[in-house]
């Protein structure tokens, strides 16, 4: 790549590309630099190709997305983990995200629930100050295992990072969260804004949000699926499956809700990952 001060439509598409294969941001200024790129330049050009903050690169904040999904074929039709099948039944490429099937089987789903119902409370979100709040948005109820607080959470744990391609301690602690009729959580962002003031106590350990992953621990009879407004997606929840989301950079596109449910129950495990190792603190 010849040096350049402006974007050139081959820099442009070389970005992109690169992106998609899976590389993240350090990546892909890491071989500018090596291309004679100067970094400040290179931080500019990315930010706007790939339309980021530039604030975000220049303090270091954007990491890449979990990359065992990314670096697969999109089409491939299942991947496996440690003997465990989970079949990808849609991919997105921006933002990187994928509908996963199987991801646990029904002993799994069925265990989760009954480990976690005893322990149910108001489900709680972070607050522009970084502290926890009833939310008017989420009207569910929920509790969080620690890390590898039982076997079953450890297997699940260590299938999510053999699966994404990042160390357990990368998640934050498994959440199960159980929605009645009517309750909802209405559409956000799992990433924090950096222009909050509790920014900085929120991302202390563990840094930004990176990635989601949403498991549907059962079929809601009708209604609580998963909607990407800015996709035009919903993703209906179903027994078993998943979907898994990215958004480096504090992408828009990931705006996403849980879509009320109109009959029946709704439970479902998410895990949050973070760009370093987390430890337990503000959660949302």
């Amino acid at each position: 790549m010849p040096s350049r001060t402006a974007i050139s439509h081959e820099l442009r598409e070389w970005i992109l590309a690169t992106t998609r294969a899976g590389h993240g941001v350090p990546d892909v200024l890491k071989l500018m630099k090596d291309n004679g790129y100067d970094p400040r330049q290179s931080r500019s050009i990315v930010a706007e190709v790939l339309k980021l903050p530039l604030a975000a690169l220049n303090a270091g904040t954007t990491s890449p997305a979990p990359r065992g999904l990314r670096t697969r074929h999109p089409e491939a039709p299942a991947v496996c983990v440690d003997g465990h099948a989970i079949g990808v039944s849609l991919s997105v490429d921006e933002p990187p995200l994928r509908v996963l099937e199987n991801i646990l089987d029904d002993a799994e789903c069925a265990e989760l629930i009954e480990l976690a119902r005893p322990r149910l409370a108001r489900a709680l979100t972070v607050d522009d100050d970084g502290k926890q709040q009833v939310d008017q948005r989420r009207t569910s109820e929920g509790m969080f295992f620690s890390i590898g607080e039982l076997p079953l959470v450890a297997r699940i744990e260590q299938r999510l990072a053999g699966l994404l391609g990042l160390p357990v301690s990368h998640g934050e602690g498994l959440q199960i969260l159980h929605y009645r009729p009517g309750q909802e959580y209405e559409p956000h962002f799992d990433w924090f804004d950096p222009a909050l003031p509790g920014y900085d106590a929120i991302t202390r350990s563990g840094g930004q949000r990176i990635a989601s992953v949403v498991i549907y621990l059962n079929t809601p009879e009708l209604g609580g699926g998963t909607a990407f407004p800015e996709l035009g997606l919903t993703v209906t929840a179903r027994r078993g499956s998943a979907v898994y989301f990215a958004y480096e950079g504090g992408d828009p596109s990931s705006l996403h809700a849980g879509l009320p449910v109109i009959c029946g129950e709704k439970w479902i495990a998410t895990k949050w990952l973070r760009e370093r190792p987390y430890r337990q603190g503000g959660r949302r």
